[in-house]
């Protein structure tokens, strides 16, 4: 059965970093793209960035870019997201998810195939 574990997540003043980390198990982690999305109270869940299977590619959400970036080790089944120059916008439940992909290059966001339970950032004033 397939797994996602977030880590990372905390509270961090704002302009500070955090980097997430997702573990994935129980999948052919090379078939699949990766994503992290977020959810803040009240707010719908949004897209923060996603990457293909072979890490050439990625997308990100228009408020984070220049700011987060998101990265894989294949050989780790593993996916991460350095995030700086936080700020108190960016709270938020965060969510790794994984979308099976035909493509090493394709980008995919929408009907993921596996969720992880998420880890909380908080971003203090």
């Amino acid at each position: 059965q397939a797994q996602l574990v977030e880590s990372g997540g905390g509270l961090v003043q704002a302009g500070g970093s955090l980097r997430l980390s997702c573990a994935a198990s129980g999948l052919t982690f090379t078939s699949y793209a990766m994503g992290w999305f977020r959810q803040a109270p009240g707010k719908e869940r949004e897209l923060v960035s996603v990457i293909s299977r072979s890490g050439g590619n990625t997308h990100y959400g228009d408020s984070v870019k220049g700011r987060f970036t998101i990265s894989r080790e294949n050989a780790k089944n593993t996916v991460h997201l350095q995030m700086n120059n936080l700020k108190p916008e960016d709270t938020a439940q965060y969510f790794c998810a994984a979308k099976f992909t035909v493509g090493s290059g394709a980008i995919a966001y929408n009907a993921m195939n596996y969720w992880g339970k998420g880890t909380l950032v908080t971003v203090s004033a």
